[in-house]
């Protein structure tokens, strides 16, 4: 399926942005009354997205610590600066054994060792003697001369017995349960490729080479700002014509569970002139107060009170429709030099304009976040799309490796959201699929 393709690359669009046009709403505002056949694509907006942000990419690298970098991405390759595990140790157990004893033993023999002194994990031991089997635990480090370990479970009896006291041990081949310096990890290796987004497996391998910080890139810092004075505050009594405000939650929790670092702010208002005076404000503050990119929500589609198209008339923004349901009213480009990305005002379509729009460029120009898992499976049940039109529905992923639809493709539904776990992607260029049709499925 052409739609949708992962984020295009900052070498691979035009920067209309950058062209000195200094076209404000009113010359643009025609991108959003388009006709059908001259809907945006997916793709095309995608790409004037990664254009307005890829300077963000060109920022010097930062060193955080390990719990700061967890959800960024790495700056630059990291090297091992020591072997994992740094010393041949003991994958269990058992008893540290010299292989070489057990030579005259016929088709897995038994013969008995003397009981050596215990080794616990931690400890450095003394040297394993000829004839001799030294308890060992888990991880602890193996006694030079052993190069085997036999599972106290195959011992006779199987327990540990004091030193000095026999036990009787099966015959094993060097190497047997015994983790080898370097196997995981040799020093010198590069572990970690730049641009690797840092989950929790990545920062546990950091901390196991012994590194405390990490080169990342910077974090992308995003406001969020609520428009519509039909806003409430969660808590407040609802007045009539009143709804609460879910968007500006809903996007700063899916910024922040993507290691994004979000603030949120609400304009509950249709005045153009109020919404203005917040972007002002956010465009005149400095330094890491200074967010990186704005994300505004609702007064982009063809309403009477479009405040968030009126507030940034006359700056470099521009609105176009989207051959996309939901989330088809869409706008991007530069208040002050801030760049602004304007999603619709309905709750699903805002969160899905972040999952198709804004996180694979993201992913692509910074490493993190990661893109979303993309697979293909069939339907459960048969559905229709409008045509021209990438449709993204929410789905639930069962079991036997169907795809279920959940709700409906309306732009309001945030129950149905709340009780997917996947976006079922329904190509531009086709109106029907049977059930058992296979579609892709991005899962969430």
């Amino acid at each position: 399926m052409t739609e949708p393709a992962a984020g295009t690359g900052p070498a691979h669009v035009h920067n209309h942005l950058e062209t000195g046009t200094g076209k404000g709403v009113h010359e643009n505002a025609g991108a959003g009354h388009r006709s059908a056949q001259e809907r945006r694509s997916v793709q095309e907006h995608r790409a004037r997205i990664a254009a307005l942000i890829a300077p963000l990419a060109a920022r010097p690298l930062e060193r955080l610590p390990l719990r700061a970098a967890l959800g960024t991405a790495l700056g630059s390759d990291l090297v091992a600066p020591v072997d994992l595990p740094p010393f041949d140790n003991s994958q269990m157990d058992g008893f540290a054994v010299r292989s070489v004893d057990f030579e005259g033993t016929v088709g897995g023999g038994v013969r008995e060792f003397t009981v050596g002194a215990a080794i616990p994990a931690g400890a450095v031991p003394v040297p394993l003697a000829p004839g001799h089997a030294a308890p060992i635990m888990t991880g602890a480090m193996m006694p030079e001369g052993a190069d085997a370990v036999v599972p106290v479970e195959r011992a006779e009896p199987p327990k540990f017995p004091e030193e000095g006291a026999t036990v009787s041990l099966p015959s094993v081949e060097a190497g047997t349960y015994v983790r080898r310096t370097g196997s995981d990890v040799a020093a010198g290796a590069v572990v970690l490729a730049a641009g690797t987004a840092m989950g929790a497996p990545q920062i546990g391998l950091a901390a196991g080479l012994g590194l405390s910080t990490v080169p990342v890139r910077r974090p992308v810092r995003i406001t969020l700002l609520s428009t519509g004075a039909e806003l409430a505050t969660a808590g407040a009594r609802l007045a009539p014509g009143q709804i609460y405000d879910a968007n500006g939650m809903l996007l700063w929790a899916a910024l922040r569970e993507a290691g994004i670092a979000a603030a949120n702010v609400a304009v509950r208002s249709d005045d153009p002139d109020e919404l203005r005076r917040e972007l002002e404000r956010l465009a005149g503050l400095e330094g890491e107060a200074r967010p990186d990119v704005v994300i505004t929500t609702g007064g982009v589609s063809k309403g009477a009170f479009e405040a968030t198209k009126l507030a940034l008339d006359g700056h470099d923004v521009e609105f176009a429709h989207l051959a996309m349901q939901p989330g088809g009213p869409q706008g991007l480009g530069t208040f002050e030099g801030l760049p602004v990305v304007a999603f619709p005002g309905n709750p699903v379509s805002c969160w899905i304009s972040w999952e198709v729009l804004l996180r694979p460029v993201l992913a692509e120009l910074f490493g993190a976040p990661r893109g979303r898992r993309r697979l293909r499976a069939p339907l459960a049940e048969a559905l229709t799309s409008p045509p021209g039109k990438l449709q993204v529905r929410r789905a639930r992923l069962r079991a036997d490796g169907c795809v279920e639809l959940v709700g409906g493709p309306g732009s309001h539904l945030l129950g149905a959201l709340a009780a997917s776990d996947a976006l079922a992607m329904v190509p531009d260029g086709v109106t029907e699929l049977e059930v058992g049709a296979e579609v892709e499925v991005w899962l969430t």
